[in-house]
C-alpha cells in the first residue's frame, strides 16, 4: 500500500480496497421490510458492526498500517481513540508485528479498552479533552518514536474508509442517497470520495449529533468551528473534524441532518428491535436523520453506512 498524500483519487480506494482485502470482512448490506413500511422509504443498511473489530475503522487503520515504511514499522504505531480506531490500530498492528501504543480517554468505553488491550496495545489513559488526548500521545510519541496512525486527520484513514461506501454501492442498485455519521469526519469524507466517484448522481447526507454538532455548524458557516462539549451517547462521534476531512466534506457533502440524543435512542432502539442487529449509538445517527425528515426521503432509495456494534450493554439508553 503507498502513502496518500492528497485527497484520495479513485484509483487510491480501489487499491486500498485490493489491498486490505485479506485484513477485513465484506460485511452484508441488509434491509428490512417493516422498517421500510414504517418510513416508507427503501434503505439499504451497509453492516460495518459485522466488521472485524465491529467497527469500519479497521478498514482505515489498517490501510494506514500497510503504508508505513519499514524504518517507520520498526518503533510502532500510536494514536489517541475513544475506542474504535484504538482497536483498529491495535489489530492492525498485532497482525502485523508491530508494537501498538494507544492513548484513551479515561471515559472511554470499558469495552473498548478491554478490546483495544486484548490487541495487545499499550494503553495509556488521560483526562476526557482532545487537548489531554494530544499532549498525552506527544508524550507517547517522544518516548517510543512510534509513528502516529491519527484516527481521521490522515489520507490512508480516509482511503480505507471509503471502501465502505464502495462496497454498498456495489452491493445496490440505484441509490438516490447514501448517509453517514460524523465525528472526525474520516468516514463521512470517505462515503463523499467513494459516492463521487463510484455514484456520481447520488446525493450525500451526513448525521451528527445536535449537542455535537461542530461539522454542522463549520459546514453551514464554510469555516472550522469547534465543539465545547462532548455531552452525547454517540461515544464515537464526540470528537471535531480535521482539517483534511472537512475540506472533503465542504467540497462533496451535499447536507448535514443534526439529531437529538432521543432521537439518536429511538433510532437504535428500532434497529435492534425490527433488524435483530447489535448497533452502537453512533450507527444510528442517520438513521436518527432520516426517520427525522421522513418526508425529504420518501419514495428514494437510501444507503446508510452503520458505522459499528461496539456498544456497552450494561449502559443502553433504552
Amino acid at each position: 500500500m503507498h502513502k496518500v498524500h492528497t485527497v484520495p483519487q479513485r484509483s487510491d480506494i480501489e487499491h486500498a480496497h485490493a489491498v486490505i482485502k485479506p485484513y477485513i470482512h465484506r460485511t452484508p448490506v441488509l434491509s428490512s421490510q417493516s422498517i421500510n413500511k414504517i418510513t416508507g422509504i427503501e434503505l439499504f443498511f451497509k453492516c460495518e458492526n459485522f466488521q472485524k473489530i465491529g467497527a469500519f475503522k479497521i478498514r482505515g487503520g489498517t490501510c494506514a498500517a500497510l503504508a508505513l515504511s519499514d524504518e517507520e514499522k520498526q518503533n510502532g504505531i500510536a494514536t489517541h481513540s475513544s475506542g474504535n480506531h484504538a482497536q483498529a490500530v491495535a489489530l492492525s498492528a498485532q497482525r502485523l508485528g508491530l508494537k501498538a501504543y494507544i492513548v484513551m480517554p479515561s471515559n472511554a468505553p470499558p469495552v473498548k479498552i478491554a478490546a483495544t488491550k486484548g490487541y495487545g496495545a499499550e494503553v495509556t489513559f488521560c483526562d476526557p479533552t482532545l487537548e489531554a488526548r494530544e499532549s498525552t500521545l506527544a508524550q507517547v510519541v517522544a518516548r517510543t518514536g512510534a509513528t502516529e496512525i491519527h484516527p481521521y486527520n490522515n489520507y490512508n484513514i480516509i482511503t480505507g474508509a471509503a471502501t465502505a461506501a464502495k462496497e454498498l454501492i456495489e452491493d445496490t442498485e440505484g441509490l438516490d442517497i447514501i448517509l453517514a455519521p460524523i465525528g472526525g469526519g474520516g468516514l463521512m469524507s470517505g462515503t463523499a470520495l467513494s459516492t463521487r466517484y463510484f455514484l456520481p448522481g447520488a446525493e450525500v447526507i451526513g448525521a451528527e449529533p445536535e449537542n455535537v454538532d461542530d461539522a454542522f455548524r463549520s459546514f453551514k458557516a464554510g469555516a472550522m468551528l469547534y465543539n465545547t462539549t462532548t455531552d452525547t451517547i454517540a461515544d464515537g462521534l464526540r470528537t471535531n473534524l480535521g482539517e483534511k476531512t472537512f475540506d472533503i466534506i465542504l467540497r462533496y457533502v451535499d447536507d448535514i441532518i443534526t439529531v437529538s440524543e432521543k432521537e439518536i435512542a429511538e433510532a437504535m432502539r428500532l434497529l435492534w428491535e425490527r433488524m435483530k442487529i447489535v448497533v452502537e449509538p453512533s450507527s444510528a445517527v442517520p438513521f436518527a436523520a432520516v426517520l427525522k425528515s421522513k418526508d425529504r426521503f420518501t419514495g428514494k432509495r437510501i444507503g446508510i453506512i452503520l458505522s459499528g456494534g461496539n456498544v456497552n450493554l450494561n449502559d443502553l439508553p433504552f
